[in-house]
């Protein structure tokens, strides 16, 4: 093998792959912090990450006043039909990844 300096031609390929998504990293983030939105944030959307927090964020507190149910209630159904997304949100982003590195 030869030690040969990178290229204009190899950059974009180093830059995709330093910044590629990972469908297996997404799946531990919404198995674990999906309730606040973590696979969101780390697949770019940060919008609905922060509406998936704050959902859960207010519902949490509003817990115990007895109404909290009316957001977690939303939330948890959205968490879940999100694992069946996630292996397109992370087809789209490194999709658009591509794009940009063109």
């Amino acid at each position: 093998m030869t030690d040969r300096p990178a290229s204009y031609d190899d950059l974009p390929m180093m830059q995709y792959a330093s910044n590629k998504k990972s469908i297996g990293v997404a799946y531990l983030l919404w198995l674990f912090l999906g309730g606040i939105g973590a696979h969101r944030f780390y697949l770019g959307s940060v919008g609905l990450g922060l509406f998936q927090l704050a959902l859960c964020i207010i519902g949490v507190l509003t817990s115990v006043i007895g109404i909290g149910f009316l957001f977690l209630s939303p939330l948890c159904i959205w968490v879940l039909v999100d694992a069946f997304l996630i292996p397109g949100m992370t087809r789209d982003h490194n999709n658009r990844l591509i794009a940009q590195l063109r």
